[in-house]
């Protein structure tokens, strides 16, 4: 630090804020700030404490990593896990949003004389943590574009949210890592579990939130699409604006003429062929016949019975007898249960299962997975990666323990 004073320098800045703190009461801002300082030195315990700088705001904190690139990404992630394993039944419960940013800031001294930030870089990161929902991380674009050229499983971790102005009127394009509002989900499945007394309802929730995760991040990246598709038609020529409107137009007459042949009726419409749905041999071979005769046409007792058929009789319905009993259920109930699989990655991995990041291990030590064959991997940019297909069966519990070697 002493090296770096008074002198702008490029780094990571990680900013996180309680949700709702002010309006709590002065023992529920004590309880949240206690557990959040310790789940924030958990995520930075790895870091030397000469390339950090700490700076409490009262409702949050905001870290300058003057380190690797990485830091920040490996402590939000961190930080998010220890969010979302915290007991759900604890009061007031724990919200927190959280934004990263890389820009220049200055290292000064405060008026106490200790290490401090100031500049852009920390400015953007509190706008890109304020545009976060709750239990969320956000990146600004300058973040993206270092971490995600560091390796290709940095890069899937990301998805573009869209561009968002601040109060300022300062556009931010914006990346979440991981699905939008994951506490909240986690949150909600631990519920479930406390209710019912089982997991797998919780993890049901769980997935079903998750599903909401993505339509959300679908809908807010068809809103940034929408957005740039106005601002190109609005930059453009009137012979330009022209051609987009025809090309627009071409989508909507396919579906209207599909939509005409679709809905297009070649039924008869005349009379009890019509009502009855029977064939025109009938009209022709009646009532042509009777026309033919002088004779008003009078149908025959196969058309009387074909449209007036008599009704059938019901059969009375016999209820099997069902006797189930609290064995029965114990046991189905027993079937649904997932597993459990205790990790252990040394220095530190990203676990993956059946191809999709669950969390950073550590701090994960365990996490569940439905019963049967699963495919997990454990992923470190400095080594190769590691492979391992599980076969699990309900309420089982495997343990994997794996050290990264060249």
């Amino acid at each position: 630090m002493e090296e770096r004073g008074n002198k702008t320098i490029i780094c990571s800045v990680f900013f996180l804020d309680i949700v709702e703190y002010s309006k709590k009461s002065v023992s529920g801002q004590i309880s949240l700030k206690e557990r959040f300082n310790a789940f924030l030195s958990t995520a930075i315990r790895d870091v030397p404490v000469s390339d950090r700088i700490i700076l409490d705001t009262g409702d949050g904190a905001a870290i300058s990593f003057l380190g690797d690139v990485e830091d920040a990404l490996r402590a939000a992630l961190s930080m998010r896990s220890s969010l979302l394993s915290e007991d759900s039944g604890t009061n007031p419960p724990l919200l927190v949003r959280m934004g990263v940013n890389l820009g220049p800031v200055r290292l000064v001294r405060d008026i106490n004389g200790q290490p401090n930030i100031v500049g852009d870089g920390i400015n953007v990161a509190q706008r890109v943590m304020g545009f976060a929902d709750p239990g969320q991380i956000l990146v600004s674009r300058s973040y993206f574009d270092a971490a995600s050229r560091l390796s290709q499983e940095y890069a899937g971790m990301f998805h573009y949210v869209g561009s968002r102005t601040d109060k300022h009127v300062r556009e931010h394009e914006v990346y979440a890592i991981g699905n939008p509002g994951d506490l909240s989900h986690g949150v909600e499945a631990q519920k479930v579990q406390a209710d019912t007394g089982t997991k797998f309802p919780a993890l049901m929730a769980e997935w079903r939130a998750r599903g909401k995760g993505y339509w959300d991040a679908t809908l807010r990246r068809g809103r940034a699409t929408a957005v740039s598709a106005r601002d190109v038609f609005q930059r453009a020529s009137n012979p330009q604006k022209a051609l987009y409107v025809g090309v627009a137009a071409i989508p909507l007459l396919l579906l209207l003429l599909i939509a005409k042949t679709a809905f297009k009726s070649d039924v008869p419409v005349n009379g009890a062929s019509a009502v009855a749905g029977i064939d025109s041999p009938m009209t022709q071979s009646g009532v042509a016949s009777a026309a033919s005769a002088g004779k008003p046409a009078v149908a025959s007792r196969e058309t009387k019975q074909a449209l007036h058929p008599k009704p059938e009789k019901k059969e009375k319905m016999v209820k099997p007898e069902t006797k189930a009993t609290d064995k029965s259920k114990t046991g189905k109930q027993a079937a649904t249960d997932p597993g459990v699989v205790v990790i252990a990655v040394k220095p530190w991995g990203e676990v993956y299962l059946d191809g999709k990041m669950i969390d950073v291990s550590p701090p994960l030590t365990r996490f569940q997975v439905p019963a049967g064959t699963h495919l997990i991997e454990l992923k470190n940019a400095n080594f190769p990666v590691y492979r391992q297909s599980v076969r699990i069966k309900a309420g089982e519990k495997i343990s994997i323990n794996h050290k990264f070697a060249n």
